[in-house]
C-alpha cells in the first residue's frame, strides 16, 4: 500500500454561507466511507493561514500569513494500492467539498 496526500487550495473552495453545513455533511461522509474501507489515515481542514516558524537555530517567529496565494485549505492521508485508487478517492473529496483536490504520492519511510 502506498500513502497518498489529497489537498485543496484554500482559496479554491468557495462555498455560499448557507451551503456550508451540507457541504462538511457530504465531507463527513466521505471520510466515513474512508475509514470503513480502511484506506483512511488522517486529514483536517486548516485553521488559520498564520504560520509560527521554527528555525534550524530553534528561533520561533509567529507569523506572517504566506505570501503565496497557494496554500492548503484542508488535507487527508489515504493509503491505498495504487495512484488511480488515490484518484477516486480525491473525486469523491472534490465531489463533496466542491473544489478540486491534488494528489500527491509520499515518500515511504523505511524506518516506520
Amino acid at each position: 500500500m502506498t500513502r497518498y496526500l489529497i489537498s485543496f487550495d484554500d482559496g479554491t473552495m468557495i462555498i455560499p454561507e448557507g451551503e456550508l453545513a451540507a457541504v462538511g455533511e457530504a465531507a463527513h461522509r466521505v471520510v466515513d466511507e474512508a475509514k470503513a474501507a480502511g484506506v483512511w489515515i488522517t486529514g483536517a481542514g486548516v485553521e488559520s493561514q498564520a504560520a509560527t516558524i521554527v528555525a534550524t537555530d530553534g528561533t520561533v517567529t509567529v507569523g506572517p500569513y504566506p505570501e503565496t496565494k497557494a496554500t492548503v485549505g484542508g488535507f487527508c492521508i489515504v493509503d491505498v494500492p495504487s495512484h488511480d485508487e488515490a484518484l477516486k478517492w480525491a473525486t469523491k473529496f472534490a465531489v463533496a467539498c466542491r473544489c478540486a483536490q491534488e494528489v500527491r504520492e509520499l515518500m515511504e519511510d523505511a524506518d516506520a
